[in-house]
């Protein structure tokens, strides 16, 4: 009996000790795939970072890349080389793709898009399959507004007028905007149209390649209205060219723009950021998450950054990879909406 015993008793041992030891592995396991090893999360980063930013060279988003790049390793909160690379083409799309194409865990990877994230993947002739959930959204970096314009000399003095107008008459009047129907400088004049009655589908829109096409026309006479972005309006504020009616911000903004009222003031309830953001692979360690969340909180508090912010135009739009997920999900509803409203939703 005594024998029989002592065989069990060790056989027992053998077999919780090889249990034990197969829970350790799978815990590793895991760890190595959602977080990674001790190991890796101490060093990282331990060699060059690549940023693709979906735009030429001298757009906004490699701009944006360039100045991040360039404030990371002059404050020395990276200490390893970051390049950007340029994938232009199909309102980002190309880039996208070729972001996601490659290894979905990889931490030396980044990508700086903006609003046709979301856009380009929810509306019906979009051009990708793609939307931020194929992604890791690590920091919302900046932040700009639309704005709706009109030539100094026009009739129209307030949004209150121009919607009037178009409330009655649609097409009426012609909108310039430097991205194709259903694209971001579109849905900034869709979004209050929508808000305050009128029926959007019917309004004239005149796409250009870029907004300093599309401001050249509204200048010119061939547009009555601009929808852009507000920071692309400053110099032609200062030299009296036009009159911004409108601005999609939640409040009045500083400087140049303090006196243009939001879309709120003129009693339109909607309003609409223009953000430029950072993302990571959909599978990205979360000790490289930690790593820029840690990072980027203290890179947008130092005077480089803050120059640059000033420099470009641009308002400090900081969020963590929390908070811009958050705020990710809340502006691909609106997008939808507007959208749907044009017709023009997948």
């Amino acid at each position: 009996m005594s024998v029989t015993f002592k065989v069990k008793k060790w056989g027992s041992l053998i077999t919780a000790g090889a249990l034990a030891l197969s829970l350790a592995a799978c815990s590793n396991s895991t760890s190595s795939s959602s977080g990674g090893s001790k190991e890796e999360s101490a060093a990282y980063p331990e060699k060059p970072i690549v940023i693709n930013a979906p735009s030429g060279a001298g757009g906004g988003l490699d701009t944006t890349a360039r100045a991040l790049t360039k404030v990371l390793n002059e404050t020395g909160l990276t200490e390893q080389s970051m390049t950007v690379e340029n994938k232009p083409g199909g309102g980002q799309a190309v880039g996208l793709a070729d972001f996601i194409s490659q290894d979905s865990k990889d931490p030396y990877r980044l990508f700086l898009p903006s609003v046709p994230l979301l856009i380009n993947n929810l509306k019906k002739e979009g051009n990708s399959p793609h939307s931020y959930r194929d992604l890791t959204p690590i920091a919302q970096l900046t932040k700009d507004y639309g704005a709706i314009v009109v030539p100094a000399d026009s009739k129209y003095k307030d949004l209150e007028s121009l919607f009037k107008d178009l409330k009655a008459k649609p097409d009426s009047l012609t909108l310039a905007g430097g991205s194709s129907p259903g694209s971001q400088d579109h849905l900034v004049a869709m979004l209050p149209a929508v808000k305050a009655g009128v029926d959007a589908a019917k309004i004239k829109y005149v796409s250009y390649d870029g907004g300093g096409e599309a401001m050249t026309a509204l200048i010119g006479g061939n547009a009555d209205v601009l929808a852009t972005d507000i920071s692309g309006t400053g110099e032609y504020l200062k030299a009296g060219k036009v009159r911004v009616l409108g601005v999609s911000s939640p409040e009045r903004l500083k400087g140049t723009y303090a006196d243009i009222p939001t879309y709120k003031e003129a009693g339109i309830d909607a309003e609409f950021t223009i953000w430029r953001g950072l993302f990571g692979p959909k599978e990205m360690p979360d000790y490289a998450v930690d790593y820029w969340n840690k990072t980027l909180s203290e890179m947008v508090k130092t005077p480089e950054w803050q120059k640059v912010l000033e420099t470009n135009g641009w308002e400090d739009g900081y969020k963590n990879s929390e908070e811009f997920t958050a705020f990710l999900e809340e502006q691909e509803k609106l997008v939808q909406e507007i959208l749907e409203s044009l017709n023009m939703q997948k």
